[in-house]
């Protein structure tokens, strides 16, 4: 007998058998049924045999990649009663048992682990079940003895990536697939191609991998402000890449061996400038640079689709192809030639209608292929293409009108299921594209909108995060985006609604910090900094203070006379209820040294609250709380859509506040936030203006902007007013609007 094998049954010995009794494992996603029993099984026992019906020899190799787990052979179980008493053994449940078609049984004692399933993809949710109880302890050979039974919510069960902005090598994809199999998330969804450049070798058309892979400015930013050009492979400064069909082919099979599916996206009719560079024939200008959709009235943009097609599902099994079918412009198309000919021979009314045809026309000769198109919610404009499958991304409202429709649905919305959005404060934050999508928001999300019918639910196959990789050049900064709102995703995906529970979550994720650590993922750390926030009551006349953190369970001290916060200063433990305007401060503590920064506001209890608001110019989509929004005493968060931040575009903002009768006036100040990415600007200037009657207004004062539209990370401004002691009645508040974007603001504080 080695050392090895003689160490290991000493550990075993010397281990109390109540190790693992006292406490459940943190796995995530939470299964539906876990008992934990008295003792454990020692995978480094000797001779370790591992045992499998003929269904499962084929999917018994996957233990190999267990970090515990050694052995050459697996033994074939001919026979029921031939089961080995001991070791690992994937079996077929008998006769007459009541487990799920979709469900795996997990049963260690001391002997071994008898892992029962009725299929492969349940076998492997299985194993990678084991693989995760092994990283999750600091003695990852002991099983600890129990019983778990488990199946998903959900049969899709998505995770996104963008290899277009930014290219990753196979070895990196395959690291991802790794994560994604030990958290049971089993669609790969590989974002081939976009304006940014086409990553997957295509015989029959060369130039997509010779030129339009290649750009000129490794930053996507950069590229994006520049005149977005393309060059050749081989030139000094190319940046980009492609996957060989082999490569694709190889990363395929990869995710297969662990229940993954890949699902390639070819992006149709619109993101395709790289395409109509190297093709230019393809497009309504017939020139390069000039559009970024095809010309759908042109026959040969058909030739050139098929043909692609034919390559993809060649190289790829998937049911699914997606086919984007997403912002396309539809510009070009209106004074096209070939496109109004083509709307003319087939009755089409509108540009809408045109894409339609081109879906419907696509998906016709997919499903001739045996396969299954899949596009973003765009695809429904214009008509429905029979059979496809869509993935709402934009919102709810498309996959709610797609499932009431009949058609099978992946809920994917922008918000909370992009994580290239911050997941911390933005201004503490690496470059995003903006919005705000924390870990917990991930983690409350249902893909089953309460809308959509009864009867239709059964059309929500799956819920997918996506992560665009605009400003995400690097491995690491991938990984940084997706974990550990991943973790968040997999439970909101597998485990039913009524199992789920944030406290509970959050107390097995901090398990999961470690695994993430020993697999070398380079995940967003918790910060620090707490976040306080302030809620106006109108009942009492107080505000409501809260004060959260990201860490876990910390002792955080605070302040309301506008100091730092100290190791004496009070620990928050509840609300606190503020009966005047204030600065309140927090910090987080370890006994006496403060951890991380101070998160600081200033909490206005103030005279304008619950006063009348006339909008000259009405909000535009972003209504937030309505007609009170800008007078109830509540300032808005990070992210313009925490439903406390006003939108307006056209016309800018121009409310006046009423105060029922002529009051002195000492002070007013209205705040305005930038992030660039999603398009949203300070305003050029904000004006007030004064009046007794609210007819005959007189301008106070202008105050210009001075944050340059250049400032692409999220910023605040607040435009403040010194009236003086001036009495009015009506105070009147015009912001323009010189960038056409969106101008966000949340309240108008008066004293």
């Amino acid at each position: 007998m080695n050392k090895l094998a003689i160490l290991s049954i000493l550990i075993g010995c010397l281990l109390p058998f109540t190790l693992f009794s006292q406490e459940t494992l943190p796995l995530i996603p939470k299964p539906k049924k876990i008992e934990m029993g008295a003792g454990s099984f020692n995978l480094l026992s000797p001779n370790l045999q591992v045992s499998a019906f003929e269904e499962f020899m084929e999917v018994s190799e996957l233990l190999k990649d267990h970090p515990f787990i050694n052995f050459s052979e697996v033994e074939l179980i001919k026979k029921r009663k031939k089961i080995p008493e001991n070791g690992v053994r994937l079996i077929l449940p008998e006769e007459g048992d009541k487990l799920d078609k979709d469900a795996y049984r997990i049963e260690v004692d001391s002997q071994g682990i008898l892992i029962t399933a009725w299929e492969a993809p349940q076998m492997i949710n299985a194993i990678m079940t084991l693989v995760q109880i092994s990283y999750l302890q600091e003695s990852g050979n002991l099983i600890p003895a129990l019983t778990l039974e488990d199946a998903p919510r959900f049969a899709y069960r998505g995770l996104h990536l963008d290899v277009s902005r930014h290219f990753f090598p196979i070895s990196f994809l395959e690291k991802y697939i790794d994560l994604m199999a030990i958290y049971k998330l089993n669609r790969f969804h590989w974002h081939l191609t976009d304006g940014a450049g086409w990553r997957l070798e295509i015989k029959k058309y060369p130039e997509l991998t010779q030129k339009a892979a290649w750009r000129n400015f490794s930053s996507w930013k950069d590229w994006w402000n520049s005149p977005r050009q393309y060059v050749e492979m081989g030139t000094p400064n190319a940046y980009g890449g492609f996957y060989t069909q082999e490569e694709a082919r190889h990363l395929i099979d990869y995710a297969a061996r662990k229940g993954i599916t890949v699902i390639p996206e070819i992006e149709m009719p619109g993101h395709s400038e790289e395409v109509l560079a190297v093709y230019p024939n393809l497009s309504c200008s017939g020139q390069p640079y000039h559009n970024s959709e095809f010309c759908i009235g042109n026959e040969e943009t058909f030739t050139f689709l098929t043909g692609v097609l034919d390559e993809v599902i060649d190289v790829f099994p998937s049911e699914l192809i997606h086919i984007g079918g997403d912002e396309a412009s539809k510009e070009s198309w209106k004074t096209c030639p070939k496109c109004k000919k083509r709307m003319e021979e087939e009755g089409l009314e509108n540009v809408d209608e045109l894409q339609s045809y081109l879906i419907k026309r696509i998906n016709d000769y997919v499903k001739s292929k045996g396969r299954k198109i899949i596009g973003w919610d765009e695809i429904l404009e214009g008509g429905l293409a029979e059979g496809a499958t869509v993935m709402s991304w934009r919102g709810e409202e498309g996959g709610i009108k797609a499932a009431n429709s009949g058609h099978d649905v992946i809920m994917t919305p922008g918000a909370p299921m992009y994580f290239d959005s911050y997941q911390s404060n933005p201004m503490d934050q690496p470059e995003a594209i903006g919005g705000f999508t924390p870990l917990s928001r991930v983690y409350d999300y249902d893909p089953i909108p309460s809308d959509i019918n009864d009867n239709n639910r059964k059309h929500i196959i799956g819920v997918q995060a996506n992560l665009w990789t605009e400003y995400m050049p690097t491995q690491e900064h991938v990984e940084y985006m997706a974990y550990p709102r991943t973790l968040a995703l997999s439970e909101v995906a597998w485990t039913s609604p009524e199992q789920k529970d944030w406290a509970d979550f959050e107390s097995r994720l901090q398990k999961h910090y470690m695994l993430l650590q020993r697999l070398n993922v380079n995940y967003y750390r918790p910060t620090y900094k707490p976040l306080i926030r302030a809620v106006y009551n109108d009942s009492t006349q107080t505000s409501r203070v809260t004060i959260s953190s990201e860490q876990y369970h910390p002792t955080i001290r605070y302040t309301i006379d506008g100091s730092d916060p100290t190791a004496q200063s009070p620990v928050y433990v509840e609300p606190l209820e503020l009966l005047k305007s204030t600065i309140v401060k927090s910090a987080v503590f370890a006994d006496s040294v403060r951890l991380g920064a101070i998160d600081s506001l200033q909490v206005d209890i103030h005279r304008a609250i619950g006063k009348d608001v006339i909008y000259n110019n009405p909000w535009d989509t972003y209504e937030a709380r309505g007609d009170s929004t800008l007078v109830n005493g509540v300032k808005g968060g990070l992210s313009y859509g925490d439903g406390e931040w006003q939108g307006f575009t056209k016309g800018g903002v121009d409310v006046t506040i009423d105060f029922e009768r002529r009051e002195e006036l000492n002070s007013v100040s209205i705040r305005f936030m930038q992030v660039t990415g999603p398009g949203v600007y300070m305003p050029g200037q904000v004006t007030l203006e004064v009046s007794d009657n609210g007819k005959d207004f007189r301008e106070w004062h202008t105050i210009k902007n001075n944050i340059p539209t250049t400032r692409a990370r999220l910023t605040f401004k607040e435009f403040k007013f010194d009236l003086k002691g001036k009495m009015a009645r009506y105070i009147r508040i015009k912001a323009t609007n010189p960038q056409r974007g969106y101008l966000f603001t949340d309240e108008i504080i008066v004293y």
